[in-house]
């Protein structure tokens, strides 16, 4: 078998009926489809003569001759199974796999003879005229092949239910006539593997598209499982991954490792795929898409009994009938290989350095990162990457996806517009400082804080509207160098039983793909507290609640909440957060500091007005900031600077919005002013 392994991959040269073949010693040059034409022709045309009308049947009436010369041609037959020519061993060998029998043999090369020589097309056509076309019907194949098939005169049963037919090297085709006017073909991607070449199969490919480099721990696993494969207890391998191309490259260096090639199977419509396996040396990966609690069973293929692998996301659950499957969640690799990874991506070993040390990216998407920033570096003239490609690529959504469930947020938030009390800097930049060491937080600690240690990180935002939650948000995305998402909830929420859970699995496995920073406004829609069971929907939602705090707990990325009340939500969700960050209504102090890091340098107000207004105006920093902007609306159309009576428009439109009467200082300030 060794050998005729080997002759897989050798190009067969199709015989041609217009050119009969040479003869050697007395005898026709032998392969299967000259066995298949003059079985034809010995139990077809028998002693007759050829109309001189007819080429292709003159073609068939010489094979007679050939018949003869032959003797017993079919002792030469079997004999030559056991030594066929290069042309004929991929479907022999296959055959001997699968069991076949010797007339179905014969019946799968006369038929796949048809998709490449016209001359047989026309001769079956004229043969089975009026009935059959110029495929071969079941009784014209039983009936030439059936003395020699172990089967007998039941030639015909055993070729429409044979190992032919399950296994889908022949298909029976035109299924309402009767069995012997039946047709039957063979699929267009097995006559091409007849013929030494891949072909194609709809809904499969073969091969990763794009080349990942895989850093050594991983190469290093997928061999141990690859070789661990090669046994009879262990034949399911599910690959979960939130980056499909690192997946695919980890099946594509399995299946080399055991001497074949991965087959990428993304359709449940085929027919012919083990005996496609087999010929072609292939290996089967499944590729799923799953949401959270859906079960997959991996289909049995027909006349295939090697290993199979599965790729999918970190949700749902992969099973084999009868079969045990064996899950490998691929791992983020560590900062020595990133950084390796890195130079490859960009070739900027000091960038890499620091890339690797702030940023826990995936094999595939540090590649996809390292393209995008090739990309970006291009566009502004510059030959190699930079810092600011990196973060412009880090945004592109090739192929992730995120922004069908989730908004972008791309304000640049600088140090000076965020005013902060002292206690709240201090607990952003611990924030801050716990989102950058979450790689090698456990390092030297106890058994205790090693045990179910998840590298995400998760805050709780809380305070009244306008207190800057979001924007210190975007501050701290900033200072990552990470894209901020906040998770659109219309896009999320869905009134149909599992689709929220569903659609907040895609959110996150997208986002961990990506490694964004993600952001949930008003976040006690989702996570608020359970409540006691009533009625079947209080039992639903309390499970949807329940899924979204152990969700929300294992993802590994960077989470922000933002809620205008802790209480609000549930004990056991606040005992899953890292940080829970009090935003209060801003004093004088910060007020003060709003008003001059909101109104800038173009207005007219001096120190002490500005003092008046931090004073008198308890408003938030949302509030002062919508005041601003009416005012300098006002301001930009009289074609001047900002002055105190735009301002205190601006502060009456938004008291008014508020439903508050406008502090009774700063209209006796605006009086005296005005008098």
């Amino acid at each position: 078998m060794a050998a005729n392994e080997s002759r897989l991959r050798e190009t067969r040269e199709p015989l041609h009926l217009s050119s009969r073949p040479a003869q050697s010693a007395g005898s026709v040059v032998l392969n299967l489809r000259a066995y298949a034409l003059e079985a034809l022709a010995a139990k077809i045309v028998g002693g007759a003569t050829a109309p001189d009308e007819a080429p292709e049947l003159r073609m068939l009436f010489e094979l007679v001759d050939d018949v003869r010369r032959q003797g017993n041609w079919v002792d030469s037959f079997f004999a030559y199974l056991q030594k066929p020519n290069n042309a004929d061993a991929a479907l022999i060998d296959c055959g001997a796999a699968l069991g076949l029998d010797a007339v179905e043999v014969l019946a799968i090369s006369l038929t796949a003879a048809v998709e490449d020589d016209l001359m047989i097309g026309r001769m079956l056509a004229r043969l089975q005229a009026p009935v059959g076309g110029a495929r071969p019907t079941l009784g014209l194949l039983s009936s030439a092949f059936e003395h020699i098939s172990r089967h007998g005169s039941h030639a015909i049963d055993m070729l429409s239910t044979g190992i032919a037919i399950q296994s889908g090297w022949l298909t029976l085709m035109n299924d309402v006539a009767p069995l012997p006017e039946r047709t039957v073909g063979v699929p267009l991607h097995l006559c091409q593997a007849l013929n030494g070449h891949d072909g194609t199969l709809s809904g499969t490919r073969i091969g990763a598209q794009d080349a990942v480099p895989l850093p050594p721990s991983l190469v290093d696993l997928a061999e141990k499982h690859a070789r661990a494969l090669h046994g009879t207890s262990q034949r399911i391998l599910v690959l979960r991954t939130g980056f499909n191309e690192e997946g695919r490259a980890i099946a594509d260096l399995i299946a080399h490792t055991r001497g074949c090639r991965a087959l990428f199977i993304e359709t449940e419509k085929w027919s012919g795929l083990g005996p496609w396996l087999l010929m072609r040396s292939l290996l089967p990966v499944f590729c799923f898409e799953l949401g959270p609690g859906e079960r997959k069973v991996l289909p049995t293929i027909p006349a295939y009994t090697g290993p199979v692998l599965a790729l999918c996301g970190p949700d749902g659950s992969v099973e084999g009938v009868g079969s045990t499957a064996l899950n490998w969640n691929l791992p983020v690799p560590p900062v020595s290989e990133r950084e390796g990874l890195w130079r490859i991506a960009i070739g900027n070993q000091k960038l890499a350095a620091r890339l690797a040390r702030d940023h826990r990216h995936s094999s595939g998407r540090i590649a996809q990162l390292g393209r995008l920033a090739h990309h970006h570096g291009r566009l502004s003239g510059r030959d190699a990457p930079g810092p600011d490609d990196v973060v412009a690529a880090s945004w592109s959504g090739e192929g992730v996806g995120l922004e069908a469930l989730a908004l972008p947020l791309r304000d640049d938030i600088s140090d000076e517009a965020l005013v902060m009390t002292t206690t709240l800097s201090l607990e952003l930049r611990t924030f801050l400082l716990r989102c950058r060491s979450r790689d090698g937080l456990t390092a030297g600690l106890g058994a205790s804080a090693v045990a179910r240690y998840h590298p995400g990180v998760r805050a709780l935002f809380v305070g009244p509207s306008g207190t800057g939650k979001t924007m210190a948000a975007g501050w701290l995305a900033r200072k990552l160098g990470l894209p901020l998402y906040r998770v659109d909830l219309a896009s999320i929420v869905s009134k149909y039983i599992g689709e929220t859970e569903k659609n907040l699995a895609q959110l996150l496995a997208r986002a961990e793909r990506a490694e964004v920073v993600l952001l949930f406004d008003e976040a006690d829609s989702l996570f608020g507290k359970r409540t006691d069971v009533k009625e079947a929907n209080d039992r639903f939602a309390n499970a949807q609640t329940n899924y979204l705090l152990q969700r929300i707990e294992s993802f590994d990325g960077i989470t922000i909440l933002t809620s205008n009340s802790r209480s609000r939500f549930d004990e056991a969700f606040t005992r899953r957060l890292d940080m829970i960050v009090d935003f209060p209504l801003p004093g004088p102090e910060e007020r003060r500091a709003l008003w001059q890091s909101h109104l800038g340098t173009n207005h007219s107000l001096n120190q002490k007005t500005l003092n008046q207004l931090a004073a008198a105006a308890d408003l938030s920093g949302g509030h002062i900031r919508n005041v601003v902007l009416t005012a300098a609306v006002l301001a930009q159309e009289k074609q001047q600077a900002i002055e105190y009576e735009d301002v205190i428009a601006g502060l009456a439109s938004e008291y008014r919005k508020l439903g508050r009467q406008l502090p009774v200082e700063l209209t006796f300030h605006n009086s005296v002013e005005g008098g």
